[in-house]
């Protein structure tokens, strides 16, 4: 394929693309043209074809195709409404994979929503180690706080050591904070919560919370009545989490904390490089 109908093929997708909801949409119309079918009735069957591959995936049809009706203009500023299907990106990748591949505007439109289905999982995922991150260092700080406001109530160090450890225990059904390191393969010289789901992570955080702020409240004092505050905290979680279908001791272990924002630091600095060396002409293109 020639590099002009490449460059072509793409302002034209790019172009076609619209926000609806916060989501981005192609009209079904617009791909019909786009993708060189010349009848609405033939490109119909290709969308057909792409919600039942939709149904099959474990995807929701009715969330990436949507039939939607559009105005269009006819001779002497007359308009007549016909039949429209607002497609998501993944709708247009399904489209695309059913289309008919002999045509070139088709073969095109499977690498384009293929790599931009793939750019959007990547962006996704970042998020989500993002958040997990963010998750964790809020428990350090909770834990932090909680150490400092029970150390001024008589409990040391190792006090703390082992009231967070009952706290666990409370957590993870009846599982210690060694117990769940052995069974997530967790060295023992690491911290638990650097192995632990962001759902997991962000519930001791809350338990941490509840617990500082009811050793005010209450006045609590010393290592017995400051324990049981957590681990009925703990408790308390607990019973929502499993409530809610969370069972937090049968949860997989994720990625080593350690490990996720290493590698995150360096997606930045290489994408700190990239812009770096980028040709200022390119850099600027989008401003206005």
């Amino acid at each position: 394929m020639k590099r002009e109908l490449i460059l072509e093929l793409f302002e034209k997708f790019e172009q076609a693309c619209y926000i609806c909801k916060d989501v981005e949409c192609w009209s079904a119309r617009e791909l019909q043209t786009i993708f060189n079918y010349a009848e609405w009735r033939n490109f119909l069957k290709v969308i057909e074809k792409a919600k039942t591959a939709c149904e099959s995936s474990g995807a929701e049809v009715s969330y990436h195709f949507v039939d939607i009706n559009k105005m269009i203009e006819l001779a002497k500023g007359a308009q007549r409404e016909i039949e429209d299907v607002a497609l998501t990106r993944y709708a247009c990748y399904l489209v695309a994979q059913n289309g008919d591949p002999s045509k070139s505007e088709v073969a095109f439109a499977q690498t384009y929503f293929a790599v931009q289905t793939r750019k959007q999982e990547i962006i996704e995922q970042r998020l989500l180690d993002v958040a997990r991150i963010f998750a964790r260092e809020k428990l350090s700080k909770s834990e932090k706080k909680l150490s400092g406001i029970i150390y001024e109530r008589g409990v040391d160090d190792k006090g703390f050591a082992v009231i967070r450890s009952k706290g666990d225990q409370a957590l993870f059904g009846g599982f210690s904070t060694n117990d769940m390191k052995h069974k997530l393969k967790v060295a023992g010289n690491r911290p638990l919560a650097d192995f632990l789901p962001t759902l997991t992570i962000k519930a001791k955080d809350f338990a941490a919370e509840l617990t500082s702020h009811n050793v005010v409240e209450k006045d609590l004092k010393g290592n017995e009545k400051i324990g049981k505050e957590h681990v009925d905290n703990n408790l308390a979680v607990r019973k929502m989490l499993i409530e809610r279908g969370v069972t937090p001791e049968q949860l997989p272990p994720s990625e080593d904390i350690k490990k996720l924002q290493r590698k995150l630091e360096n997606d930045e600095k290489k994408m700190l490089k990239a812009a770096k060396n980028q040709p200022a002409g390119k850099a600027g293109k989008n401003k206005k």
